[in-house]
């Protein structure tokens, strides 16, 4: 299945745009936003559906060939002669030249900002498509339980057991992933982790994956406390930033704790907080994608998709903590804030 067609399927309104801003296409979803059939906006300019004059236009004049998507705050978009509707529009340039709409309307977002969320549609094109990972994961729990079937028949092989099981766990967290884009489920309760055996894991998975391209150095404060919170969703945020160190072009990738005393995070006071650096000495951030670097479908990779950070971003979030990052050609480095109750602040809950 290829992502327009799983796209067509959704349920977030999407259209495809030439680089005149002529739409071309649009799935079922936008026309009936509109209130009009599917044929009705095809061959329409942007400008036509723009209640607001050229405003829309002139976001397509500087729309980058890069693959960033740009955001246009509360847009006003009508079907001519329709009914007016609002929505934050997010407009993205694909490989072929053409243009991705995807409307995310105002009702979408009570309360929250969508420049600080995943938007709406890269959810949903991941629940359309999870059906598909399935089977090839268990494919892949197969094969690996079959290996290890058989490296028990050959003796000792600690290093061959270790890689297996690393296969293994990172398919039941994959598993539990699509279930839960499948089955939205509320969050789980998070749990006494060790933020050493987080990155150990980590660690793991990008020495599979880099081989020795990469030297890992690791750099932990051992006295550190457990902190609260959910290990396959810090796994997975931690994974994004190494992985992203990889892909930079980095030789080198640095995994550092530390601790972090009267610390602010947001407007909220702490008086303990778990600091966990990622550094590499790659590329670098580019600097026009400084002040985007966070925002959805922003990537400096033409392949990239532009949600590893995004998604980092939300599990700090998620455990009350942050995401910060500086860069510079040959040092970069991404501080993630993972604040940590104090016994009396627990009691005090309670």
């Amino acid at each position: 299945m290829s992502l327009r067609s799983a796209l067509e399927s959704l349920n977030t309104p999407i259209a495809w745009l030439d680089n005149a801003g002529v739409m071309q296409g649009a799935n079922p979803a936008f026309a009936s936003w509109l209130g009009v059939g599917l044929r009705r906006v095809q061959g329409l300019g942007l400008q036509d559906f723009d209640v607001e004059g050229d405003r829309l236009a002139a976001v397509l004049a500087r729309l980058p060939h890069t693959g960033v998507a740009l955001r246009v705050h509360r847009a006003r978009l009508a079907f001519p002669g329709g009914v007016e509707r609002f929505a934050e529009l997010w407009l993205a340039r694909e490989d072929d030249g053409s243009v991705r709409l995807e409307a995310h309307p105002a009702d979408e977002f009570p309360g929250e900002d969508p420049a600080t969320a995943l938007p709406a549609a890269l959810s949903a094109a991941l629940k359309g498509l999870a059906h598909e990972i399935r089977n090839p994961l268990a494919g892949l729990k197969g094969a690996a339980q079959l290996l290890e079937r058989r490296i028990g028949h050959w003796g000792d092989n600690d290093d061959e057991r270790e890689l297996i099981g690393l296969i293994g766990s990172e398919v039941d967290r994959l598993a539990a992933l699509v279930d839960r884009l499948m089955n939205p489920a509320p969050p789980r309760e998070f749990s006494v982790t060790n933020i050493h055996a987080v990155l150990e894991r980590v660690r793991q998975l990008a020495e599979a994956e880099a081989g020795w391209s990469v030297k890992l150095v690791r750099d932990y404060d051992p006295s550190l406390p457990e902190v609260d919170g959910d290990v396959d969703r810090l796994t997975q945020s931690l994974w994004n930033l190494v992985r992203n160190a990889l892909e930079s072009g980095a030789s080198h990738v640095w995994l550092r704790t530390r601790a972090e005393h009267h610390v602010l995070i947001g407007d909220v006071p702490h008086r303990l907080a778990v600091r966990v650096e990622i550094a590499d000495d790659g590329r670098g951030v580019p600097e026009s994608l400084a002040e985007r670097i966070f925002l959805p479908l922003v990537s400096g990779r033409a392949e990239g998709t532009g949600l590893g950070l995004p998604l980092a971003q939300q599990v700090a979030r998620e455990h009350g903590g942050s995401l910060s990052y500086r860069s510079r050609p040959g040092h970069t480095v991404f501080t993630l804030l993972i604040p940590v109750p104090l016994q009396d602040e627990v009691d005090d809950d309670e």
